[in-house]
């Protein structure tokens, strides 16, 4: 696996990126009304091409190393050509971790695209998350999908074979926590937990602007309890977790991490520096390219600015986009944030340092 030391520099160097979520496509065989980016009351008019091969072939040298490539969407297995984009960034950008988000509503081409990457780019984390809202019914009902969870599950069978052949292979759960399964939140904990091939379980809050703005009317004490309690499960199985080098900082840092979010929830204040637009870049499927996925400025359009980053994250669009973020006027609860923001700032070490003891 590609070494983690590679990015201890910018722990002192906030100067490029090394975190970057790509969403690859629109594209969506789900009809998810809780979804941020399909479902947001503010979503760009424009019908741009999607970014293809070719142009991702130009902007990936562009990018440098990178500890954390994210694919989003849209399902991201309906871009046809997704093993060929991953194989771009593995060569151009060798990422430590390639993630993979996923609804399992197309078991067997999820089980053909992903064992294709893990063939070819065995020196990254390949992590493929599988979404489960709810169980059985309540997923389906939620996702506003019929059968959507029994394929899920057999997406997850599918995948779980690969685990023996693959080192670098991680199978996870992602729960997205709303108004409308906030409190079945025990019940689907139980579930993922005993799903033997799943070692990580995470609970991710709905954001953005959405058109049906109640789905983001949740109770702070629940998400705690569930944060809890998945704190807990992880303690229990210290030995079971990701299966890279560096899991129990992972861990600990994942505990750190959803105490924050709650701090943040309850006070409405960002409570350290974030290093969205410095260390974390959002691009769209056509292009764009933004800070982070809550705010709507952007910096611009690479393909603007000939596919090369360096010259569109440095340019007077960029700094204007970035104010929000220097003036501390946002306090999201983003995750993806939240672990560039605890990982490259010092002043989070010793709280990170007693979760790794305490694991």
């Amino acid at each position: 696996m590609y070494s983690l030391l590679r990015y201890v520099p910018s722990i002192f160097w906030k100067r490029k990126p090394i975190q970057l979520t790509f969403f690859v496509t629109r594209k969506c065989n789900a009809r998810c009304p809780f979804c941020f980016y399909l479902k947001s009351a503010d979503q760009p008019a424009n019908g741009a091409a999607e970014l293809s091969l070719a142009e991702i072939e130009r902007l990936a040298p562009s990018l440098g190393r990178l500890l954390w490539l994210a694919f989003s969407g849209g399902e991201i297995y309906l871009r046809k050509d997704l093993v060929e984009i991953s194989k771009v960034f593995y060569e151009r950008n060798s990422p430590a971790i390639m993630l993979y988000p996923t609804n399992g509503l197309l078991p067997e081409l999820i089980r053909e695209k992903t064992e294709q990457i893990l063939e070819h780019c065995r020196r990254s984390v390949i992590a493929v998350k599988l979404s489960i809202d709810g169980v059985y019914s309540d997923h389906d009902a939620l996702r506003e999908t019929p059968g959507g969870f029994d394929k899920a599950m057999r997406s997850y069978g599918l995948l779980e074979e690969l685990l023996a052949e693959y080192p670098n292979f991680e199978l996870g759960i992602n729960t997205v926590f709303c108004s409308r399964n906030q409190d079945k939140m025990d019940e689907i904990i139980d579930f993922v937990s005993d799903l033997k091939g799943v070692r990580t379980h995470t609970i991710s809050l709905v954001r953005g602007n959405l058109e049906q703005d109640d789905y983001k009317d949740i109770d702070v004490g629940k998400y705690q309890r569930a944060i809890e309690r998945l704190e807990k499960n992880l303690k229990a199985k210290t030995a079971n977790i990701y299966r890279f080098k560096g899991a129990r900082l992972k861990a600990a840092q994942d505990i750190l991490q959803r105490r924050l979010i709650g701090q943040t929830l309850v006070t409405h204040q960002r409570k350290h520096p974030c290093y969205a637009g410095r260390l974390n870049l959002v691009m769209t499927e056509s292009g764009e390219v933004y800070p982070c996925e809550i705010l709507s400025t952007s910096f611009g359009n690479i393909r603007d600015h000939d596919y090369d980053m360096p010259r569109l994250v440095h340019s007077n669009g960029a700094l204007s986009a970035l104010e929000p973020i220097v003036d501390k006027r946002c306090h999201c609860t983003h995750e993806c944030n939240f672990i560039t923001n605890i990982l490259f700032n010092p002043r989070m070490y010793p709280g990170l340092l007693r979760e790794y003891l305490q694991l």
